[in-house]
């Protein structure tokens, strides 16, 4: 079964700066361990010491979040396409622009 994973910039390091790879596996625990055979290290990456998800890590299977699929036992099907992106945080901090005044 073939899984095609997409790396995000800040994890090409350890898939030597490829943007997709490919794994396999019936679920994404299993994906997860066949990438670190090949791409040793990756999987500490995203996995918790605690055996979950890191939270600033978003991993999607065809576009839906795998926290509402079974997190890292969501179900994997052939020619699946899986994408790992880190969270993004900031903004929210004062602007340029002056409050709209009330009318």
């Amino acid at each position: 079964m073939a899984i095609e994973v997409r790396v995000p910039t800040i994890l090409r390091s350890y898939t030597n700066g490829q943007k997709a790879v490919t794994g396999a596996g019936d679920s994404i625990a299993d994906l997860l361990t066949d990438l670190d055979s090949s791409y040793p290290g990756i999987r500490g990456r995203l996995i918790t010491a605690d055996g979950s998800l890191h939270r600033f890590v978003n991993v999607y299977i065809n576009d839906e979040d795998v926290r509402f699929l079974g997190a890292l036992d969501a179900k994997l099907a052939d020619g699946d396409t899986v994408t790992i992106l880190p969270a993004v945080a900031g903004g929210g901090g004062p602007s340029d622009s002056p409050a709209p005044s009330a009318a």
